[in-house]
C-alpha cells in the first residue's frame, strides 16, 4: 500500500523553476511514485488534492510555506528521499554564473544603472509590490506573473501612466524590444513593424509570420490578457500605440488581442484612426465589415494580420489624417448628412458603411427597423432617401431615368443649415436618362455656390455608376460632375467612407478636447540598447546572456518572511520615504 509523507517548511522562497526541478528529483528518485513540491496556497493544495497528494499537514499549510509531498512504496523510500532534499535544493547550480547576485532591486539598479527594464515573474501575490518598486525606480516593467488581482493590475498601469512607464502584464507572457525576446520569445529580426498585443502567441504568431515573410520588428509589446478588459481600459495597450505611432522607426502598426471589450476595442480604433502611419487590425471574434478604413487594414487572422503588414511596409501609403478634410470650412452648427439616392442596394450599402461613423441613420427604407424616417418627404439628422421606393415612383419615372424629383430635394437639403454633406448615385447605362449629369451637375454647382453665399461650405458627393461604354459615357459623367465641385468616384465604399470621415472629424470637432492623463512613454527608454533586471526566475536572466543582453539577477526573497501583514508595513514606509 502506497503512503503519504508530508514535509512543511516555513520562513522559505523558491521560484516555481527550482520548486520544479526539485519535485522531478524526488519523483525519479527509487520506490518514489509521485511527488508534489509546491507553496501552500489554496490553489496548489487543489491540484495535490487532484493528484492524490494531499494530506492533513497540507491542509493546514499557509501560503508561504514550502509544502514537500512523497508519495512512496514503503517508508524506507519515503524517508530516503525526505533526507535528500536539502542536498538536491544545494546540487542545483543556478543558471546564473555571477560572483554575485543582489537581494534587492534598488542594488540591482545601481548594478546595471542603465537597465530601463525589468522582468519580473515572483509568485502573484508578491508580484504587485516588486512593481511598485520597479515603477519607483523609474523601470519598464515586464509583469510575467500571474494570480495579480485585477484592482493591483489597474493601479500599477494607472501609476505608471503617471510616470511615462510601461507596465506589460500581469500574465505577459511575450514581448519583443530593439530585437531582444523577453520571456516566451523568438528571435525576430529588426524590421520596420511594430506590435502591441494582448495576446502572447498571438505576439509570438505574428512576429514569426513577419520574420518568415522576410520583414522585421521594431518593437513587440505586450500588454497582458486583460488590458482590454471593461475593467482595465486599455491602460497599456493606448500608451503602446502611442509610442509606436511617435516612433520613426515603425511604418506599420499591427494590433491584435485575444477577444476585447466591445466598447474598449472601440477606443483602440479610435486612436488608431489618428496614427501618421498604416495599422493593422486583428480583435479576436471581432467582426470584420470592411477590410480598409482610412489607415486601419482589418485582417482576417494572424497570419492575415502578418501578410498585410508585410506588404504595407514595403511600400507604407500616405496617411492624411482629417488635415486633408479641410474641416475648418464648415460653420459649428453644420453636422448631418443626407444621401439622395436612386439605386436601392447603393442606399443599403450606405447606411450599413455610414453606421461605423454615425450613431444612428434615418431611412425611408432602412436596414434597421428602428431607425424608419416619420416622413419620407422630411430628413431628420443623418438621413438616406431612396426615391426609387414605392411611395416616390407612384405616376412618376424611376428616378434612373427623371431628375427631376432628385433635384427638388437637393435644393431642400442643401438649404438646411445644419447639412455638412450631400450625396447622389448617378446610375448610368442602358434603360437610364441619356446624360444624367447634364441636369445634376448644374443643380450641384447651383447648391454650391449658393452655400458659399451664406457662409458655408457644402460637400456634395456622388458615386458614378457605369463604364466607358456606356451610352452616356463615365468619363464624361464624372467630368461634368467634378467641374460642378461634386467629390466623385466609381466606388460606392469610397464616397460614403469619405463622407464618413468628414462626419466623424465634425462630431469629433464639436466635442470637450480629451484631456492629457499622464506622461508619453519616452521613446529615448526603448531605442537604447536594451539592458535588464530579472527578478524570480533566473531561466529568464540566462535567456538574457544567451542574446547577450546585459542582465542582472536579483537574488529575490519575500520581504518580511512572507508575512502579509508585515510586507504591508515595509510598503507604506517606502511610500513616505
Amino acid at each position: 500500500m502506497a503512503i503519504i509523507k508530508t514535509e512543511i517548511r516555513s520562513g522559505v522562497y523558491y521560484d516555481s523553476a527550482k520548486l520544479m526541478s526539485l519535485q522531478r528529483s524526488l519523483a525519479g528518485l527509487p520506490g518514489i511514485l509521485d511527488a508534489g513540491v509546491v507553496m501552500g496556497t489554496d490553489s496548489n493544495k487543489e491540484l495535490l488534492e487532484h493528484i492524490d497528494l494531499l494530506s492533513p499537514e497540507v491542509q493546514s499549510a499557509k501560503p508561504d510555506d514550502l509544502v514537500i509531498v512523497v508519495k512512496s512504496e514503503d517508508d524506507k523510500a519515503a524517508d530516503e528521499a525526505m533526507a535528500q532534499v536539502d542536498g538536491l535544493l544545494a546540487a542545483r547550480k543556478s543558471d546564473m554564473d555571477e560572483a554575485y547576485m543582489p537581494r534587492s532591486l534598488e542594488t540591482a539598479a545601481q548594478m546595471l544603472p542603465d537597465a530601463s527594464w525589468v522582468i519580473i515573474s515572483v509568485a502573484g501575490r508578491y508580484a504587485a509590490g516588486v512593481t511598485r518598486e520597479a515603477l519607483r525606480l523609474g523601470r519598464h516593467v515586464h509583469l510575467f506573473s500571474d494570480n495579480v488581482s485585477v484592482e493591483d493590475e489597474i493601479a500599477l498601469k494607472l501609476e505608471a501612466r503617471e510616470r511615462g512607464l510601461l507596465v506589460m502584464g500581469p500574465d505577459c507572457g511575450t514581448a519583443m524590444i530593439g530585437g531582444v525576446g523577453l520571456a516566451f520569445a523568438n528571435k525576430i529580426r529588426l524590421g520596420p513593424i511594430g506590435v502591441v498585443a494582448a495576446a502572447g502567441t498571438g505576439l509570438q504568431q505574428v512576429a514569426c509570420r513577419i520574420h518568415q515573410l522576410g520583414s522585421g520588428m521594431t518593437y513587440g509589446i505586450g500588454t497582458g490578457g486583460r488590458d482590454l478588459s471593461e475593467k482595465v481600459g486599455a491602460l497599456t495597450f493606448l500608451m503602446a500605440l502611442d509610442a509606436l505611432d511617435r516612433d520613426p522607426d515603425t511604418k506599420v502598426i499591427v494590433v491584435t488581442s485575444k477577444p476585447p471589450s466591445p466598447k474598449v476595442a472601440e477606443e483602440v480604433l479610435k486612436r488608431a484612426r489618428k496614427a501618421g502611419k498604416p495599422v493593422v487590425v486583428n480583435f479576436i471574434a471581432r467582426a470584420i465589415t470592411t477590410l480598409q478604413e482610412d489607415n486601419l487594414y482589418f485582417a482576417t487572422g494572424l497570419d492575415d494580420a502578418a501578410r498585410l503588414a508585410v506588404e504595407l511596409a514595403k511600400d507604407p501609403p500616405k496617411v492624411d489624417g482629417d488635415a486633408g478634410l479641410k474641416l475648418e470650412r464648415f460653420k459649428p452648427e453644420q453636422k448631418y448628412f443626407r444621401g439622395l439616392f436612386s439605386g436601392g442596394t447603393l442606399a443599403y450599402e450606405a447606411q450599413h458603411i455610414l453606421a461605423g461613423y454615425v450613431p444612428r441613420v434615418w431611412a425611408n427604407a432602412p436596414i434597421n427597423k428602428e431607425y424608419k424616417m416619420a416622413n419620407s418627404m422630411e430628413s431628420q439628422e443623418h438621413s438616406i432617401v431612396d426615391l426609387g421606393e414605392d411611395e416616390f415612383t407612384v405616376g412618376r419615372l424611376h428616378p434612373m431615368m427623371d431628375n427631376e424629383l432628385r433635384i427638388r430635394r437637393l435644393y431642400e437639403e442643401a438649404k438646411d443649415p445644419q447639412v455638412a454633406v450631400i450625396m447622389l448615385d448617378v446610375v448610368i447605362g442602358y434603360g437610364s436618362h441619356p446624360d444624367p449629369a447634364s441636369e445634376i451637375a448644374p443643380a450641384i454647382a447651383k447648391c454650391i455656390a449658393e452655400a458659399k453665399k451664406d457662409g458655408r461650405h457644402l460637400e456634395v458627393v456622388c458615386v458614378v455608376t457605369g463604364t466607358d461604354e456606356d451610352p452616356q459615357n463615365f468619363d464624361s459623367q464624372v467630368k461634368q460632375l467634378v467641374d460642378a465641385g461634386a467629390f466623385v468616384d466609381g466606388s460606392n465604399e469610397v464616397v460614403v467612407r469619405y463622407a464618413g470621415r468628414i462626419l466623424r472629424g465634425l462630431a469629433e470637432r464639436g466635442a470637450p478636447a480629451e484631456a492629457v492623463v499622464g506622461k508619453a512613454v519616452d521613446l529615448a527608454t526603448l531605442k537604447k540598447p536594451l539592458q535588464v533586471i530579472n527578478v524570480g526566475l533566473e531561466s529568464f536572466a540566462a535567456d538574457m546572456k544567451a542574446q547577450e543582453t546585459p542582465v542582472v539577477h536579483v537574488d529575490w526573497k519575500p520581504p518580511a518572511g512572507g508575512k502579509e501583514n508585515l510586507m504591508a508595513i515595509l510598503e507604506r514606509m517606502k511610500q513616505r520615504s
